[in-house]
């Protein structure tokens, strides 16, 4: 029987393609990503990105630091089969902008930032503006989640298509022309 570690090393993969997909989209249209039932998200990949380069115990980890177009080494090692562990992004849809960085192996969101509302300014100290601003930001971490859902499953439904093979030699066209800009 495997163990959840072992489960974990094997499916990890997925969430490492899944953060260079979402990079490579997030860079064919400047910025935005056309998720289906939601219309226009915007995702910026920003500051750094950790990548992993080769497997088990002979695995080493590079980080690429930079803004968006700065991640050109980044961009390069994945031209060299290494592969995006972790990386910041800035998400925005509707009214609402979210940081958060994103490790691939288990789906963990770190360092989140939630937007800044009307009730985060308005700091009452009474128990009921306390209880209004802790189930107010339930409900953002909860949108982001639902954003980042959304996202992974418009990749999944590629992935597990016809059209991955497609996406995939526009994947590597886009890491090429990463490899040869500056």
């Amino acid at each position: 029987m495997m163990d959840l570690v072992d489960l974990i090393q094997e499916k990890k993969f997925l969430g490492q393609e899944f953060l260079a997909w979402l990079w490579y989209k997030s860079e064919e249209r400047g910025g935005y990503v056309e998720v289906p039932s939601r219309g226009d998200v915007l995702v910026v990949f920003e500051k750094h990105m950790l990548l992993e380069y080769g497997e088990g115990d002979a695995s080493e980890k590079v980080i690429c630091r930079g803004l968006q177009t700065e991640l050109k080494e980044a961009r390069a090692g994945l031209g060299l089969a290494k592969k995006p562990e972790q990386a910041r992004i800035r998400l925005a849809h509707g009214e609402y902008e979210f940081g958060v960085t994103l490790a691939a192996a288990i789906f963990e969101f770190r360092n989140v930032r939630l937007p800044k509302t009307v009730d985060s300014v308005d700091e009452g100290k009474n128990a009921e503006s306390m209880e209004g601003r802790i189930l107010e930001r339930i409900a953002l971490f909860e949108q982001l989640t639902h954003l980042v859902g959304d996202l992974f499953r418009m990749y999944i439904n590629i992935r597990a298509s016809k059209l991955w093979n497609e996406e995939l030699v526009k994947i590597r066209a886009w890491i090429e022309s990463g490899a040869h800009q500056g």
